[in-house]
């Protein structure tokens, strides 16, 4: 399986749509939300006029087609630890998660951030969710609890 990643194009941003649902953590045994759950207002600022000065997106793709995505952003979301701090997003498909597409996304974007000089990166996670364990490989550690879900950083060495 031959992964490319690379930066969403401007044309490609309704992709984040469907990425954003996939985003969505839906403990085993639950119910999926509808689809239209994305445009809640808390959900949906993790996409709504993406492609500002802070905005990063790296796609990857197999055989032309995007599978998983990783964004960040700074914006008063989940993950939100300060004005300086982009916070993260990631999906996969589903038929493309547990093959380390998401460990090379999380990778590739934690070097873009160290790049453009940004100093940490946050994110949101739900406990139970199994991507927790991803996060702390890549780096990032659990600086506070907040009910189901911790809130992690990672720390870019850029300080």
């Amino acid at each position: 399986m031959q992964v490319t990643i690379r930066e969403l194009k401007p044309d490609e941003t309704g992709l984040l749509e469907t990425f954003l649902y996939e985003a969505i953590f839906i403990p085993t045994g639950t119910q999926p939300p509808p689809q239209d759950i994305i445009y809640l207002p808390e959900v949906y600022i993790y996409i709504k006029d993406f492609g500002g000065k802070d905005d990063a997106c790296l796609v990857a793709e197999i055989d032309g087609e995007v599978c998983g995505a990783v964004w960040t952003r700074i914006i008063p979301a989940y993950g939100h630890v300060d004005e300086d701090t982009p916070e993260f997003a990631i999906a996969l498909l589903p038929e493309y998660r547990g093959r380390g597409v998401g460990g090379e996304l999380m990778r590739k974007m934690l070097d873009l951030l160290r790049e453009k000089g940004y100093t940490r990166a946050s994110l949101a996670v739900q406990k139970l969710n199994p991507a927790y364990r991803l996060y702390q490989r890549c780096g990032f550690a659990v600086i506070e609890e907040k009910g189901e879900e911790y809130i992690m950083t990672c720390d870019l060495g850029n300080g």
